[in-house]
């Protein structure tokens, strides 16, 4: 369903790296990465459906990710939208902990969480109910715990830290979003979905006539606090849609 992975503190100018796809049904109405009228240090696109986001910035350094954990045999039709959980940390001003302690994490469905706020990068899942600050390094995060050994997160790790070498170019950030090629049958994981949805899910990047990747995102912070976050939208079949780009420099205290 989504791909995001990041290297944080591994690169010696720049601290914090992150590249994500987001996969949803084409159907579902999205607005693009934009600064939010209503909100204006925000830095993310919008689920126009239920009004949450899945991944965004501030322009005071605080950054949030989501994912689902994938489950259909606990999927809670109306438990409420857990985009509104990164829309809320991005338009709040609580710390990370104080945050994650008035969470009701347990009304929503499954869920993991990225946050950070320049300092540290905390991630967080309801599944597991437990969060732990993430030391230096290169993590995967689909639609299962952080770092489980899914083909998709493994190799998306592996591209990250091979690109990380190449930085500022963004080439090959955007080649391992890019890879629609599946994972062997053998390889997959077994999620309660059926074995062509295991398939189609398995590459980075997602395409069918339904549902797929919706936008890929690449979000670098260097050491001096300067943002880039680009975000390049798809349509169905995988047809490139709009291109944004920001940059703008973050607060350095």
């Amino acid at each position: 369903m989504c791909l995001i992975v990041v290297a944080w503190r591994n690169h010696p100018e720049y601290p914090l790296v992150v590249a994500a796809n987001r996969d949803e049904f084409y159907k579902r109405p999205t607005a693009p990465a934009a600064f939010w009228p209503d909100h204006p240090l925000v830095l993310a696109g919008r689920d126009l459906e239920a009004g949450g986001t899945w991944m965004g910035i501030t322009r005071q350094g605080r950054f949030a990710a989501l994912t689902n954990f994938r489950d259909p045999a606990r999927q809670r039709p109306r438990a409420p939208s857990r985009g509104r959980l990164v829309a809320d940390f991005l338009t709040g001003d609580s710390s990370i902990d104080a945050y994650l302690d008035g969470l009701d994490a347990s009304a929503c469905n499954g869920f993991n969480l990225l946050l950070g706020d320049g300092e540290r990068l905390v991630a967080f899942s309801n599944v597991s109910d437990e969060g732990h600050a993430l030391q230096p390094g290169i993590y995967g995060l689909s639609n299962a715990l952080l770092d489980t050994p899914w083909p998709k997160v493994g190799a998306g790790k592996t591209a990250l830290e091979a690109a990380l070498d190449a930085l500022p170019d963004e080439q090959r950030l955007w080649a391992l979003l890019r890879d629609d090629r599946p994972h062997p049958d053998d390889a997959l994981p077994a999620t309660g979905v059926p074995l062509e949805w295991e398939r189609l899910l398995s590459a980075a990047f997602v395409r069918s006539a339904d549902y797929g990747t919706r936008s890929s995102t690449v979000l670098i912070v260097s050491g001096g606090q300067r943002a880039t976050f680009d975000e390049q939208t798809w349509l169905a079949g995988g047809v490139a849609g709009g291109r944004a780009r920001f940059r703008f420099r973050q607060p350095s205290e």
